[in-house]
């Protein structure tokens, strides 16, 4: 295709008639650049005048003036946007324009006149349904060609009145063009379909990364907040029994909960520059950082992971963990990778509590985000109170990614 050039979705697409490709920069549609048709109307009217004879103020004089005007006004009017003429006009239009031609040719002494009605039914292929188009040439080069045949008379030469029969033949090239157009026209409305689709698909991509953004922040900020803010609570409250010594741990714990948001803060920037963090030995550091050593199981094949499948396991062992801590402090915790031919699974599963539970809030975030974050890798994630078998009471989560 010669012409493609996106349009803007917020404009809309040229009406058949317009002057597409007007704009600067931009190429026309080939067969129907609108400067070279005013030249060649304004052409074919000049002419016209300057040669049609005889032309006077009265009798056949004035009849051959009135005609050239006439059809000089339905040549120019091909210019009109095809939008502002209803169809039964145009057919009107050009049928009159037609008529006009052909007595044109039938009462002027000069041969000129027939450019009218060959230029008039190029346009109207262009102008008209192909039926409506292929009748109304046939009908210009009979008329045309009766026209001719009546005023020479049966005994002159045969090739002026056939000559007149070709007068429809343009239709051809005006049906061409009208084709090519059309064309044009649907290749301009896919691109800009297109076009919406990607702005839309953008617009949902970044949607899309601001919710990966905003559990990445609640991850760290949330709950390492709200577990130093805990321990703070806890040593304002001790200071006024004056047990110092558990004011210090308190406050040795609250410590240790700023150095492990540090370490989370940094894994959540690994995560938003795509920075690939091994699966394994992230999880252990987790677990050991959390005062749970040795508490991480593999099982299966391992593979290498896809880095969007690496973040999602680790972010939700870290709201797993974080959870564990809050609500069953002092509760063995153990967590089991296990690589199947059909998915990952990972499962964290937390003893109950054996030290008391601090009161807190918390966001009620976490599960949601832990369950969007599966989803959106077409995995599925579980979680609750395990209600039988060897670990009956233990609090457990389990994500599955599919392979």
């Amino acid at each position: 295709m010669p012409y493609l050039r996106p349009v803007p979705a917020d404009q809309s697409a040229p009406h058949p008639g317009d002057d597409i490709g007007r704009g600067a920069g931009t190429r026309p549609v080939p067969g129907h650049d609108p400067r070279l048709q005013w030249v060649v109307s304004l052409a074919v009217v000049a002419v016209g005048v300057l040669t049609i004879r005889p032309v006077g103020l009265s009798g056949r004089g004035l009849a051959v003036a009135a005609l050239v005007v006439v059809n000089s006004a339905a040549l120019l009017a091909r210019r009109l946007p095809e939008h502002k003429v209803p169809p039964r006009l145009a057919l009107i239009w050009l049928t009159l324009g037609v008529v006009a031609a052909a007595a044109l040719i039938g009462l002027s002494s000069s041969g000129t006149g027939y450019l009218f009605a060959f230029i008039l039914a190029g346009h109207i292929g262009y102008r008209l349904d192909t039926r409506q188009a292929l009748v109304l040439a046939g009908f210009c080069s009979l008329l045309c060609g009766a026209v001719l045949y009546l005023r020479l008379g049966p005994g002159h030469e045969v090739l002026p009145w056939v000559f007149g029969l070709t007068a429809g033949a343009p239709v051809l090239i005006g049906i061409a063009n009208r084709s090519q157009r059309q064309a044009v026209r649907a290749a301009i409305d896919a691109a800009e379909s297109a076009e919406r689709a990607a702005r839309a698909e953008a617009r949902t991509a970044v949607l899309t990364e601001r919710g990966r953004i905003a559990r990445d922040v609640h991850d760290v900020l949330a709950h390492s907040l709200a577990g130093i803010n805990m321990q703070l609570e806890l040593a304002d409250a001790l200071i006024d029994t004056g047990d110092l010594e558990k004011v210090r741990e308190a406050h040795a714990k609250a410590h240790g909960l700023v150095k492990e948001s540090l370490k989370q803060a940094q894994w959540t920037v690994h995560a938003l520059r795509e920075d690939a963090l091994p699966l394994r030995e992230t999880l252990a550091s987790m677990l050991a950082s959390s005062g749970h050593r040795d508490a991480l199981t593999v099982t299966g094949a391992v593979r290498e992971l896809p880095a969007d499948v690496v973040r999602c396991l680790l972010r939700i062992a870290q709201e797993a963990l974080t959870n564990a801590a809050r609500h069953a402090p002092g509760g063995a915790v153990s967590v089991e990778l296990a690589f199947t031919p059909a998915s990952t699974v990972l499962g964290i599963r937390n003893r109950p509590a054996t030290r008391p539970v601090l009161p807190g809030e918390g966001s009620g975030m976490g599960l949601i985000g832990m369950r969007e974050r599966v989803a959106q890798l077409g995995g599925t994630l579980t979680a609750g109170l395990a209600t039988e078998g060897p670990h009956r009471g233990d609090w457990q989560v389990e994500a599955v990614i599919p392979q």
